[in-house]
């Protein structure tokens, strides 16, 4: 079976694993939000920085893009993935059905909030996230370093999230 991967932040830039194919795609009834408090990669648990999640509302849909992994490669893909993406529990891995641009729909693993688990923040305004990006670091670097990379990415792949442009604009304001 085709192992599918969405990515809509660190994956895009960042995968970690070989891909032998990228391609836009839609997830429907999730945004892409900074609704999760990072304590390890970009924050630690006495000053938590943000990172982004799927955060599931019926309303909305996320782009990202679709990655295939070498059907050689599955097993080892997940597992280095289930390592990075569930180091603390606060998110969920999920297949769900992504619409790639090519008109095709796939089953893509997608790793999103669990919306009770203490490291959700989804109430968190856009101020309050620049604000917590602005000044936090962890295990992988400085939360700015992870936002403007994801904007970046996104803005290259024609991929519009004016949630990001904004925090990303307001980050570097207040960062100068």
């Amino acid at each position: 079976m085709t192992l599918w991967v969405f990515g809509y932040g660190s994956l895009i830039w960042n995968p970690g694993f070989d891909v032998e194919e990228r391609i836009i795609a839609t997830l429907h009834g999730y945004s892409r939000s900074f609704c999760m408090k990072s304590i390890h990669h970009r924050g630690t648990p006495q000053d938590p920085g943000l990172v982004l999640a799927l955060d599931e509302n019926t309303e909305t849909f996320c782009e990202g893009l679709a990655l295939r992994v070498p059907d050689q490669q599955t097993t080892a893909t997940l597992h280095y993935l289930r390592e990075r993406e569930l180091v603390s529990s606060a998110y969920l891995e999920k297949t769900l059905p992504v619409h790639l641009a090519d008109g095709r729909q796939v089953q893509a693993v997608s790793y999103v909030i669990d919306a009770d688990h203490t490291q959700y923040c989804g109430s968190l305004d856009l101020e309050e996230q620049a604000q917590i990006i602005a000044n936090a670091t962890g295990g992988r670097g400085p939360n700015t370093e992870y936002l403007f990379n994801t904007a970046e990415h996104l803005q290259e792949l024609g991929i519009v999230d004016n949630n990001l442009n904004w925090l990303s604009e307001r980050v570097r304001s207040i960062v100068q």
